[in-house]
């Protein structure tokens, strides 16, 4: 099957990877759930631009029967109904045939979580003295050290950095305000950063705009690092150390959360800790950090492995 797309889904597309710093592989399944759903609409006779939500059922009710799985089929609705709402938002269409289409359910799976030898050795390797080399470096140490998502960090300004710079003022879900503590290397990666040689090496004799001049991480061309490209450095870190298939920004938060549990830390503190709304959300870093135990007693004890014979 053809994976062109029309126009405007390509801006679409485009829109996601510009704006919402959506990563590749999300974009090329996009694009093929995408591709699937124009060429099915051909095929039925159907104008997407004035699908209905009959349509978009009928449709789903296609993949169905082709035996897609509930993650399969939970992505494509997902990929429709932005494609309709960026529509909706762009002029294109005025009725968004998606609102009442809802997606399978899906078990709450476990987050990935890196172990720390792992986390280390990404760490560690980020040891140049240049200023990107520095601002690599501050941008993994924060993003591991407090937990925090990645456009959080992005939007950190430099009034943000409290007395002492112990702690961090970050912006959440819904502008919510939280303080997160800074931890000794994460502090001393800032400090390296936002010294002679790092931030001011990048930032230009006059900004552009002055939430680029408040802006902690800049860019190599001194405006404020977006979401996108944190998340193309933190990728480019991790392949350079062969670990590029499992680390993202993301990965790094739930690897926070995760070692935080493993070495003792309390489940409301990490709930504060990561700015998690409902106390649900953190307990499944409960279950990962119990099997993370359970796997270290039974290399460690003597007596954890199996009975031998005789």
């Amino acid at each position: 099957m053809s994976e062109t797309l029309s126009r405007d889904a390509e801006e679409f597309l485009s829109w996601l990877a510009v704006e919402k710093g959506r990563s590749r592989n999300t974009l090329v399944a996009y694009r093929h759930d995408l591709a699937t759903y124009e060429a099915w609409a051909a095929e039925q006779g159907i104008e997407v631009h004035t699908a209905t939500p009959g349509d978009l059922e009928r449709h789903l009710a296609d993949l169905r029967a082709q035996d897609r799985n509930p993650a399969s089929l939970a992505r494509a609705t997902t990929a429709l109904r932005g494609l309709y709402r960026f529509w909706v938002g762009e002029g294109t269409i005025t009725v968004d045939p998606t609102v009442d289409v809802r997606s399978p359910k899906l078990p709450r799976r476990l987050p990935k979580a890196l172990d720390e030898s792992q986390v280390l050795r990404l760490l560690d390797s980020v040891s140049g003295t240049g200023p990107v080399d520095l601002r690599d470096r501050a941008l993994l140490e924060v993003l591991y050290g407090t937990g925090a998502r990645i456009s959080e960090v992005v939007g950190l300004s430099l009034l943000d950095l409290t007395d002492g710079d112990d702690m961090l003022r970050v912006f959440g879900k819904g502008s919510k305000e939280r303080l997160v503590p800074l931890g000794s290397h994460a502090r001393m990666a800032l400090e390296r950063w936002l010294g002679p040689s790092g931030r001011q090496q990048m930032a230009p004799e006059r900004f552009t705009r002055r939430t680029d001049a408040e802006a902690v991480f800049l860019n190599v061309r001194g405006a404020r690092l977006s979401r996108q490209g944190a998340w193309a450095a933190v990728q480019g870190r991790a392949e350079l150390v062969g670990l590029g298939e499992v680390v993202s920004p993301h990965v790094l938060r739930h690897s926070c959360a995760s070692h935080m549990l493993a070495h003792g830390a309390d489940i409301r503190v990490v709930q504060e800790v990561l700015g998690h709304v409902s106390i649900a959300t953190t307990q499944l870093y409960t279950r990962l950090s119990q099997d993370h135990l359970r796997a270290s007693y039974l290399r460690a004890h003597p007596r954890a492995g199996g009975v031998k014979d005789g």
